[in-house]
């Protein structure tokens, strides 16, 4: 009996197709949840690998570095997202033809953009020392020049064959998305491990790796979708419609927007730290920021089917669902900020334990951090909903303010207010609190219909 149990559990877990949109929103946080502790372990895994392999200053270079491009991988120009909303809309109305021009027109749009990209970076790659940029010991320019115009060139691919995640999220899978991230994070490691085996600490070779994995990952994972589960929604030159790019763009810049001013709130802070006290300090201030990322990458988790959930949702009418989801979400939010708290009381002992004496984090540091995962998780609450359904007018001006304010505001706590690392999640937290009144102010007035102007665009 219990063998049938078990067999016929996970059976109904993976079977999405006659599910409600509450029954794929169980499974796939069932299926991300247990997907994403494999994930957080891979993740903790990497950072002392990649300390030992590289050590500490070409270590805090790549973290630099990859705050730069993880810009640039993020800066879809919105397309991703438009596209998402614009496919859920589409399944809402069980329109497939719709949701073909739609993923042909953005593949199309996106590969032009892309191109146009390669073409200006290479352009004015010459004009660029990425040694002073990332602030790297005399003798590394030479070597930085190269891998940068390498990763970058992995990275435009890996923009364009990221658009499969919109797909998949756009059909209410995100669990597949968080599986493809675990694929992605396991070979990462497995790489790491041969590096620090079979070749001598190298920049290069770990850039090569860490982002040539991710192309490779998202290439095949398109191919085998494309090809099977989305061959009746798979990209075709007969279905690129320029008409459909009007509606996704429109929609897209605002979250480029948004996207830009996240990116700067977000990431900036490994940059300020490079310019202001060198790349050894954003070791640190990193080694805190992933301790505690296992709060929002829970909650994420979580999160994660609601998106279109709530577009569809939305789209159908169905309120009362949209309030009982957002009530329970809070719930687990409450949960997860208790846990929060408690990684703050214990976080020295796990630092010793997780790197060694190598790294020392101010225990200022991480009670900013811990504040900091309990406002982002309650704004992704209400940001979720809103950017599901597309009101996001509020929320782009609120992105632009707090990009404005935050690198000003960074630099003056951290270097003439004398608080250093601290100040930077400090001058974060500043800017994301606006948001937890703004954000649940805009939900309340559209959930009810009382939501004019502004804040109904």
């Amino acid at each position: 009996m219990s063998k049938y149990f078990n067999i016929t559990f996970f059976k109904e877990l993976f079977q999405f197709k006659n599910s409600s949109r509450s029954e794929k929103a169980k499974k796939n946080i069932v299926i991300l949840f247990l997907l994403q502790v494999f994930n957080f372990l891979t993740l903790m895994a990497i950072v002392p690998l990649t300390l030992n392999y590289l050590g500490k200053t070409d270590y805090g270079i790549w973290l630099t570095l990859a705050s730069i491009l993880n810009w640039l991988i993020n800066l879809d120009f919105g397309l991703g997202n438009g596209l998402r909303n614009k496919l859920a809309e589409a399944f809402a109305l069980n329109d497939i033809k719709l949701a073909r021009f739609y993923i042909s027109t953005a593949y199309a749009v996106f590969t032009i953009g892309i191109a146009a990209a390669f073409i200006i970076y290479v352009t004015i790659h010459g004009l660029l020392n990425w040694g002073n940029i990332l602030q790297a010991p005399d003798g590394y320019t030479s070597l930085l020049n190269s891998l940068v115009l390498y990763v970058i060139i992995l990275f435009l691919v890996h923009f364009l064959l990221k658009l499969i995640a919109s797909v998949i999220n756009a059909d209410q899978r995100p669990a597949l998305n968080g599986g493809l991230s675990l694929i992605i994070n396991t070979i990462t490691l497995i790489g790491i491990y041969l590096l620090s085996k079979y070749a001598q600490p190298s920049l290069t070779l770990f850039g090569l790796v860490s982002s040539g994995i991710p192309v490779l990952v998202f290439f095949i994972a398109s191919i085998i979708l494309f090809g099977g589960y989305f061959r009746n929604i798979s990209p075709s030159l007969k279905y690129v419609n320029l008409e459909y790019s009007s509606s996704l763009v429109k929609l897209g810049m605002q979250f480029f927007v948004i996207q830009i001013s996240s990116l700067i709130v977000f990431t900036s802070g490994n940059i300020i730290i490079t310019q202001l006290y060198g790349p050894k300090s954003v070791v640190t201030y990193n080694i805190a920021y992933k301790y505690f990322y296992m709060v929002p990458l829970v909650f994420n988790v979580v999160l994660a089917p609601f998106w279109s959930a709530f577009t569809e949702a939305y789209v159908k009418k169905e309120y009362n669902w949209i309030k009982n989801s957002i009530r329970k979400l809070i719930i687990i939010w409450v949960l997860l900020s208790f846990l929060a708290v408690l990684m703050v009381t214990i976080s020295n002992f796990v630092y010793e334990i997780w790197v060694g004496p190598q790294v020392k984090v101010p225990y200022v540091l991480s009670i900013t951090c811990g504040v900091f995962v309990i406002i982002a998780n309650w704004n992704n609450i209400f940001a979720y909903f809103i950017n599901g359904v597309g009101k996001v007018r509020i929320q782009l001006f609120y992105s632009i303010f707090t990009a404005l304010l935050n690198i000003p505001l960074s630099i003056l706590l951290a270097k003439y207010f004398g608080l250093g690392i601290t100040g930077i999640m400090i001058a974060t937290n500043c800017c994301l609190i606006f948001g937890s009144f703004l954000f649940p102010f805009q939900y309340h007035k559209i959930i009810n219909n009382t939501a004019r102007g502004v804040w109904n665009k």
